[in-house]
């Protein structure tokens, strides 16, 4: 059970055995983060405010430790002090003594009275430190509302780089607080931020209207009004030129409209997005931006009529060199792209010219998650399929029987070692048993 025994020199002010006994001297001198100057914004100690309703929604990281429960851990709504001095939320120590101790749980010493005495003083002080960070947390919570309304209306009435500025301060102001995403959202403001978006919005308007839509709930109407040839063409103007992070916002837009249930695929069928997107993901001077990127690209994948246009980039090639150098996560949505596309007569086609492609999914297979074997799998399946006799010789002496064996004696789905014995059964029709049993030693493999 965790312990927790403060210290006197970081208790509250007289703190001794657990008792406090100078609430004055205690706010004085600032135990409560500052009561003793101005008092609780907006209202008295007095106001019936809840403590626990309090306690949750501040969810405070740092609380003076004279407030934590040595049992729980957490913050006290109960304290009861018992005959050894310490104190303990009451139905944690009710807990304690329910289940057989007759100790103090700090100290260990055992207890000549079982009896719990009401910290009066101690829970003034929990509940008054609570009510000031509660009260200005709510004040604030006001003011930033209320701010965010005032910078709506702003940006209805002014133009130019008075617009910008506005935009700006809204931005930092949403990305902050959700109080302020509410306020703007209820009063109306996505339609006036994405109202700023069209055909002739310059990039400095633009990229701050996306950065704040990003951080707003867009409703249908909000999603459809966006999804107009005008503001499309905007985003994906603003996604070629713009900086990461607003690169990023982009591919965060353009997914959330692509969630809408009358979503288009034309809308994604853009050659310059989808160079735009590759341009990010291969981007190594800003790594933060290859997740995202893939992420969009994973989902305008799922569009049967976009995936040639991707082919036609030379996507294949470049997601396959970039494959070494991603982690779990990116590599996972790179070889879904990958086995996609291998779904087409080209995708295959380029997977095949790619001469990195079967030596990279060879290595891939067994290596990191079963998901990925799983990928891996189906695109060497492709190729081979399509150029048995070429390919397979090259997949076996990058060690590809091996690693079959390894997939088909391992405790994976009963699918992928079923195709790996058909893709084992492929590989060794061009060789003589002899020859193809040596390749499949697993030595050479391992290291």
């Amino acid at each position: 059970m965790p312990m927790f025994q403060p210290s006197k020199r970081e208790g509250l002010a007289g703190y001794e055995d657990g008792h406090v006994l100078d609430l004055d001297t205690a706010v004085k001198d600032g135990v409560l983060g500052g009561l003793g100057g101005g008092g609780v914004p907006g209202g008295g100690v007095g106001e019936k405010l809840d403590l626990k309703k309090m306690i949750e929604e501040l969810d405070l990281s740092e609380v003076p430790s004279v407030f934590i429960c040595p049992i729980s851990l957490e913050p006290m709504q109960d304290p009861v002090t018992l005959c050894t001095g310490q104190t303990y939320e009451r139905s944690n120590i009710l807990k304690w003594f329910s289940l057989g101790h007759l100790t103090c749980p700090t100290t260990m010493q055992e207890l000549w009275d079982d009896s719990v005495t009401p910290n009066k003083t101690l829970y003034h002080l929990i509940y008054t430190w609570f009510s000031h960070k509660y009260l200005l947390m709510k004040k604030r919570s006001e003011d930033v509302q209320g701010r965010a309304s005032e910078l709506v209306e702003t940006l209805k009435k002014v133009k130019g780089q008075a617009r910008v500025q506005a935009l700006k301060e809204l931005r930092q102001v949403v990305a902050s607080h959700a109080t302020a995403r509410k306020a703007v959202v209820d009063g109306g403001g996505v339609g006036v931020v994405s109202g700023l978006l069209g055909r002739f919005t310059s990039h400095a308007v633009g990229s701050e209207a996306i950065a704040i839509l990003v951080n707003l709930s867009l409703d249908s109407e909000s999603r459809t009004n966006l999804m107009q040839p005008a503001n499309i063409s905007l985003v994906v103007d603003i996604l070629n030129e713009g900086s990461m992070e607003t690169k990023i916002n982009c591919t965060r837009l353009i997914e959330t409209l692509m969630e809408e249930k009358d979503f288009r695929s034309e809308i994604v069928s853009s050659h310059s997005l989808l160079v735009g997107l590759m341009r990010l993901v291969k981007d190594k001077r800003h790594g933060n931006g290859t997740l995202p990127g893939l992420r969009l690209l994973r989902t305008i994948c799922l569009h049967k009529q976009v995936r040639s246009l991707f082919v036609s980039i030379g996507a294949v090639p470049q997601l396959v060199d970039l494959l070494p150098n991603l982690d779990s996560d990116c590599l996972e949505l790179a070889l879904f792209i990958l086995e996609t596309l291998s779904s087409l007569p080209e995708g295959q086609l380029a997977l095949k010219d790619c001469r990195s492609t079967i030596p990279s999914m060879v290595r891939l297979l067994m290596r990191v998650s079963e998901t990925c074997t799983q990928y891996a799998l189906s695109i060497l399946w492709a190729i081979c399929s399509l150029a048995p006799q070429e390919c397979s010789s090259i997949a076996v002496d990058a060690g590809l029987a091996a690693k079959l064996l390894l997939v088909i004696q391992s405790g994976c789905d009963p699918v992928l070692k079923q195709r790996s014995s058909e893709l084992l059964k492929l590989c060794s029709v061009n060789y003589p048993d002899t020859i193809f049993i040596s390749k499949c030693k697993l030595t050479r493999t391992i290291q």
